[in-house]
């Protein structure tokens, strides 16, 4: 049995979902279908995710929204009069966006929550009635009644583990389940929304709860590439990577699945194949507890910018017990994650992604560690990106710092900051936003191409 989901492009419009409905019927193993809300149709198209929160934008100021809501409608009422579906399937949409927006308003965050999650439910109703319409034995299930728990606010959606028991009796239902990914329901029924590209999350957890041999992630390429398509011309494709590998690219920039979406599948060893919706037959990049490495040491080089540093220093700062401690303590107080913490003899950084910080969160963190922490100085600086290596056998190759830093410098560009995690996986490298791009191309050149010119 396989869970599969199909991201937004895949189930963008009429044509797509034809495609989506030849894949299911191609494999009687597809048994789960997760979906996401419609995307884009093309480059100067809007998500209709995007479209939801405008509407619920207006409605939480009390303007009136009547226009964005028929731009909502009107999506479906296409996608449904292409499907060649009747008109009872747009009544039970507009019905259903009706009710949401007469919902209580006075959490702003719930009420944005239930708006966005009407795009992927209402978009899971709309394929369930497709695939019944073509003759298929196909079942619409709510998260709600499927079993999806999350917990509370005001902490970050995650999945509870006690409703994986009757998330697993998904596997014995009769036909295909058609389940709307993104979204859970708490104990109470509260619904909360997984952050954007959430409908992953849910298609690993629907996997690892019924226990299927395969999570199949369809998307719009045909493998995991080595570096970005948009900067690196033709980079090679990724046949086949571990969880680990997959795991810190997608935290260092690679959109094509969610950084959080691999942990349920990790846990229970449920093996996932990115696809390609419009080139089923490709043969994709299968993610795997274990892997031959081969020679090649690098797997993926990936970049992601938006990251701010709090350089902090204090002579003899090593000697005094707790100092480390007490200075992330004053970012758990302002609410706010590090993603890396370099650091000196008498000097500490750390990383941090600029979405946590604003004007008055910084001059507050400033002065407490100025005056708490008792430092010679402490200031902050922007615009950095950080570029990372990947690689299951990078742990065994000797030389690969010196190799990155080289390809690095021929570009002019300054390393800001170097870190290794302990498993020897990543490699990361702080650099100057502006040489972002110089930096990657130099780094693929590095490991790839000249790996190509050897062969």
């Amino acid at each position: 049995m396989k869970v599969c989901k199909f991201g937004g492009t895949s189930v963008a419009s009429a044509q797509q979902i034809k495609k989506v409905a030849n894949i299911i019927h191609s494999d009687s193993s597809r048994k789960i279908i997760v979906v996401s809300a419609p995307g884009k149709r093309h480059s100067d198209d809007t998500k209709v995710t995007d479209l939801l929160i405008l509407l619920a934008e207006k409605a939480l100021i009390g303007q009136d929204a009547e226009s964005e809501l028929q731009q909502v409608l009107a999506r479906y009422e296409e996608i449904a009069e292409e499907l060649g579906l009747d008109g009872s399937m747009n009544t039970v949409i507009e019905k259903d966006l009706r009710e949401r927006l007469s919902l209580d308003k006075e959490d702003p965050i719930l009420f944005m929550d239930s708006l966005k999650a009407s795009g992927e439910d209402n978009n899971a109703k709309l394929i369930a009635a497709y695939l019944q319409s073509i003759g298929m034995e196909a079942t619409y299930v709510c998260p709600k009644e499927g079993g999806l728990l999350v917990n509370e606010r005001p902490q970050r959606v995650q999945a509870l583990p006690e409703g994986e028991e009757l998330l697993a009796e998904l596997r014995n239902r009769r036909g295909i389940i058609v389940f709307p990914g993104f979204f859970g329901y708490t104990k109470d029924g509260t619904l909360r929304t997984f952050n954007r590209g959430g409908s992953d999350i849910t298609g690993s957890l629907l996997a690892a709860a019924t226990g299927a041999e395969l999570y199949e992630n369809f998307t719009d390429v045909d493998s995991v590439f080595s570096a970005n398509p948009n900067v690196v011309e033709q980079p090679c494709a990724i046949h086949t990577m571990t969880y680990r590998e997959m795991r810190e690219l997608s935290y260092a920039g690679f959109t094509v699945f969610h950084e959080e979406a691999l942990r349920p599948a990790f846990l229970r060893s449920i093996p996932v194949c990115i696809k390609n919706t419009n080139n089923p037959s490709a043969r994709g990049t299968m993610i795997v507890k274990e892997r031959e490495c081969g020679s090649q040491p690098v797997v993926g080089i990936a970049a992601d910018d938006g990251f701010s540093t709090l350089f902090v220093d204090k002579y003899l700062m090593n000697v005094e017990i707790g100092f480390g401690r007490r200075l992330l303590q004053i970012l758990e107080d302002e609410e706010i994650p590090f993603e890396h913490t370099p650091s000196g003899i008498d000097n500490m950084s750390v990383i941090i992604r600029d979405t946590f910080l604003t004007e008055e969160k910084e001059a507050r963190i400033l002065h407490r560690v100025k005056e708490d922490l008792d430092a010679d100085d402490v200031y902050f600086r922007r615009d950095y990106s950080m570029v990372v290596l990947v690689g299951e056998r990078m742990r065994d190759t000797t030389g690969l710092t010196a190799r990155a830093a080289t390809a690095i410098a021929k570009t002019g560009a300054s390393i800001q900051m170097i870190n290794q995690g302990s498993t020897e996986v990543s490699l990361v490298f702080g650099i100057h936003k502006k040489d972002e791009t110089d930096v990657l191309r130099s780094l693929y050149d590095e490991f790839f191409q000249t790996a190509i010119a050897r062969v």
